[in-house]
């Protein structure tokens, strides 16, 4: 599951198909089914246009902690605006748009920052039978598997990736002493000096 860094345009007729959102009006993590037996969705939606793609929640726990550092390094080596926090009120909460229909299921994805556009530059690939050659995550090239392209702002990132952690955290039950979710390799929990709790099974 390669995370790539750089990004850079190649023009070519395309015999796959990318889905490239631009100025994407919503781009959110969510899930559908009851905790215990949820399916995660990435969904992209620009004008009247909506494409789901079905992820693995650890895929979703890996793309938001890659935005995170992948921020921290634009803010730094770029000047790009990268606000810290999200204020409650401009996270998306809602939930998916319905119907929820799988246009594939996400096998590589590519994480990058377009200087052009001061924009991340996210992209998903249908997950394909081989390996997939890096040399098409995140570019033009005509040979691969279909994808979805879509370009954020910093702080559309930074909402995207809190809204992602609160959808993985959410399936979780609490910890009953101190209110952490329950991690399924062990929970260190504050209100027992470090002491590691041992949960049972993990929850989608």
């Amino acid at each position: 599951m390669p995370i790539m860094r750089p990004w850079h345009r190649v023009d070519s007729a395309m015999s796959r198909v990318i889905h490239v959102f631009r100025q994407p009006d919503r781009f959110v993590a969510g899930t559908v089914g009851e905790p215990g037996d949820r399916t995660f969705y990435l969904q992209a939606s620009e004008d009247v246009r909506t494409i789901s793609v079905t992820i693995e929640k650890q895929q979703v726990v890996v793309l938001a902690e890659r935005l995170g550092s992948l921020l921290e390094e634009v803010a730094s080596r770029f000047g790009a605006d990268v606000p810290d926090d999200v204020p409650d009120d401009q996270l998306d909460v809602d939930p998916l748009t319905v119907p929820v229909e799988e246009e594939f299921r996400v096998g590589a994805m590519g994480l990058g920052w377009d200087a052009d556009s001061s924009a991340v530059v996210i992209e998903l690939l249908a997950i394909t039978e081989g390996e997939v050659d890096e040399t098409v995550v995140l570019d033009d090239t005509e040979e691969g598997p279909d994808a979805v392209r879509v370009f954020l702002t910093p702080a559309a990132a930074r909402a995207f990736a809190e809204r992602a952690d609160r959808v993985v955290n959410a399936g979780r039950k609490p910890c009953p002493l101190c209110g952490e979710p329950l991690d399924p390799n062990g929970h260190i929990c504050p209100r027992q000096n470090g002491y590691r709790r041992e949960t049972d099974a993990d929850e989608d």
